[in-house]
């Protein structure tokens, strides 16, 4: 063979070799970049994903483990407490699969004869259907960049591919079928088959029917289809021959008539104070047949009184001896202006419901009785910001009156007398340990007005102040879960004054005068209640007790503008009855045992309109007959012209026929008037003032020429 020959040919294999190597190189160098370029992010493990998951929900369950309301707690998707797959519906998982990857149960995360079928279809140009497997879209669930939109490349297929194998190496079948159900995106803001049965089927996933199950397959290609497209798709996934059915329900699904009522939305405003973390469980002192009883009783009255009138409104029932709230309504909405203000624990005026405990405290320190005698007429009382006058509901005023008609009928003047025996900073911190936090400041920026409720309180801590009236003076704070730990009773109030407020509070007949002979307050067995109403009409409250039970029930309007034609008896005391009506059926409360340091006496009231009665006194305090102070052991004071009154003159009424009579009371013989510092006469002689345009200051001086009493006021 010729040299050049033998030459020739291994030069030859030398570069086919070199090819095939170049060849093999290239092909390493681009299944390298394709394995770099599809390989899929790490997958998580079955656990993992169990413990991750976070529902967007917290719950909250009355002491019975019924549950009363959910939370919304994580906005950022609505998804419900982990549902294991045996508590999903057989039709609804036999539909799904069929419809989405009827291979599931055998392939290994991919169904290659689906990709076959697909590529063929699309090659001839018919209308390929999707090949994408239960784990393929898991995957995508699990790492959202394998379907970011826009990405529906081949490359991004074969990474969600790889990623569906891997999880098939790792998981169960059983595992990933869970988790799909789980993670599945639904309609709207829903994720996974307890948000979305609940959502849009209001059932649970295990109470799903077929029906239910082809719509929900329905809707897993497009949660936002509309009932057209919908209602196809679920009639091919049950392969039924009459689709009127199907399209019909789809309607309503899109319409979303069958948004669930799973949650009995029962105490949304007890959820939002306790519930604060996703996941959240929490068992409470609520009893749901109480509570709904509350809700009934309220949303009836609110109803029945109109939203012209009032609007809001909230009830608290509490267990006298242990302190659990069984009842926690902080508003039913209806029209409420302002639904989402919790009405149990937003702070108002209390009105006359302070009355019972200044009364328990003077009563206790023996300064009063229940039969002692206050002056219900005109007062003013000199303070720091003015003179104050405080006057009756009514307007009117009663003359002399015992403690019990007082209090029972909440006359406001002789409260303010009973406070000025008292004293405003002993009272604000009487109140203060009965559990009324909001009164930060001291007694005199309060003045005397806090006896007829100026400070603004919650109707929990009303709740909790009055039940100590029920356990004999004993306080101790309100539970809402079992698992609050309980503090040792303090005693606050006397037990013999809170058994003698709590008799006057029960006595109809001590009520009669302002209430009627049959008002809401009137029970068929023993109940202690008092109303309130506040400053212009803005709130309404009745507290009261049994043996068993401490009611307290607030309406008004949570805007701050005033309630229309609605009073104490009209207002707040319906709903209270018909609480307590429903907590004793069948077992009605009794009244208190007296107590040791207590006696009955029989009491006369000469001077007054009250008849004689039995009476309760603290032991050593007792009387056989209570009356008025004669006029000649009172201190002579100024009634008329009243201080800070302002008059105007007439101009068509001569000067002298406009002249002020001057009144005085109390035993005055030797004391003389004295106008603007010039004498004016004695002062039991009847005096009649000249009214001049100014300012104007009336003295009364005793014989020995001491200042007894002033007035100011002024005529224009």
């Amino acid at each position: 063979m010729p040299a050049d020959r033998r030459t020739h040919i291994p030069a030859k294999r030398r570069r086919l070799f070199d090819a095939l190597a170049w060849l093999a190189l290239a092909l390493l160098v681009l299944t390298t970049i394709a394995h770099l370029l599809t390989r899929p992010p790490a997958m998580p493990s079955y656990d993992e994903v169990r413990k991750a998951w976070q529902p967007s929900e917290a719950w909250l369950y009355d002491r019975d483990g019924r549950l009363l309301d959910s939370e919304r707690v994580d906005f950022a998707r609505r998804r419900m407490a982990w549902v294991p797959l045996a508590d999903i519906a057989k039709p609804v998982r036999d539909t799904v699969v069929a419809s989405e990857d009827k291979r599931y149960w055998s392939h290994g995360g991919v169904d290659w004869l689906a990709i076959a079928s697909a590529a063929k279809t699309r090659w001839t140009g018919g209308r390929s259907r999707g090949a994408s497997t239960l784990p393929m879209q898991l995957a995508a669930f699990l790492s959202p960049e394998l379907a970011l939109p826009g990405q529906r490349g081949w490359l991004a297929k074969i990474r969600q591919m790889r990623a569906a194998q891997a999880l098939a190496s790792n998981w169960s079948r059983e595992q990933m079928l869970e988790a799909y159900f789980n993670l599945v995106p639904l309609r709207g803001e829903t994720q996974g088959i307890g948000a979305g049965a609940r959502a849009l089927f209001g059932k649970k996933p295990a109470d799903m029917d077929r029906t239910d199950a082809a719509l929900f397959a329905g809707l897993l290609p497009n949660p936002a289809a509309g009932a057209e497209t919908l209602g196809t798709r679920a009639c091919r996934a049950a392969q039924a021959k009459d689709c009127g059915p199907l399209r019909a329900a789809a309607a309503t699904l899109v319409s979303g008539e069958r948004i669930a009522a799973l949650d009995p939305a029962l105490a949304p405003h007890l959820a939002v104070r306790l519930l604060d973390k996703p996941g959240k469980r929490v068992t409470t002192t609520i009893d749901r047949r109480i509570q709904e009883a509350a809700i009934v009783a309220l949303r009836r009255q609110l109803s029945g009184l109109g939203a012209d009138r009032v609007r809001d409104g909230a009830v608290v029932v509490l267990d006298n001896e242990t302190g659990d709230v069984l009842a926690y309504v902080g508003g039913v909405g209806l029209k409420s202006t302002a639904a989402q203000v919790d009405g149990a624990n937003a702070r108002r005026q209390a009105g006359s419901t302070l009355k019972p405990h200044l009364y328990a405290q003077v009563i206790e320190h023996r300064w009063l009785t229940a039969a002692s005698i206050l002056d219900d007429s005109p007062v003013q009382l000199d303070t720091a910001s003015g003179l104050y006058v405080p006057k009756n509901y009514d307007h009117s005023f009663k003359g002399p009156v015992s403690v019990r008609h007082a209090l029972a009928s909440s006359l406001n003047v002789p409260a303010v007398r009973a406070l000025v025996i008292d004293d405003v900073q002993q009272f604000r911190d009487r109140l203060w340990a009965l559990g009324y936090h909001g009164l930060v400041e001291d007694g005199e920026y309060y003045g005397f007005s806090l006896a007829l409720g100026s400070a603004e309180v919650s109707l929990v801590e009303q709740a909790n102040a009055f039940r100590t009236f029920a356990n004999a003076g004993r306080w101790t704070p309100v539970r809402f879960s079992p698992s609050d730990k309980g503090e040792a009773a303090r005693p606050i109030v006397a037990p013999a004054a809170a058994f003698i407020v709590g008799d006057i509070l029960a006595d109809a007949a001590a009520r009669t005068d302002a209430f009627g002979a049959d008002s809401a307050l009137r029970l068929p067995f023993w109940a202690a209640a008092k109303t309130g109403t506040s400053k212009g009409m803005r709130d309404n409250w009745c507290i009261g007790w049994s043996d068993r039970f401490t009611v307290a029930v607030w309406v008004g309007n949570l805007e701050g503008d005033s309630m229309r034609a609605v009073s104490g008896t009209s207002g707040a005391a319906p709903v209270w009855r018909d609480v307590m009506l429903a907590l004793h059926a069948g077992s009605p409360g009794k009244a208190p045992a007296m107590p040791a340091d207590v006696e009955a006496r029989q009491i006369a009231l000469p001077g007054t309109r009250e008849p004689p009665r039995r009476e309760y006194f603290i032991r050593g305090t007792g009387q056989a007959e209570m009356a008025a102070a004669p006029a000649a052991s009172r201190r002579p004071r100024i009634t008329s012209p009243v201080s800070g009154s302002v008059y105007a003159l007439d101009p068509d009424i001569p000067l002298d026929r406009q002249r002020l009579a001057v009144a005085v009371s109390g035993e005055v013989t030797g004391y003389r008037l004295i106008l603007d510092k010039r004498p004016l006469g004695d002062a039991d002689a009847g005096q009649q003032i000249l009214p001049r345009p100014g300012s104007h200051m009336l003295a009364l001086v005793d014989p020995g020429g001491r200042l007894v009493d002033r007035a100011r006021f002024t005529v224009r």
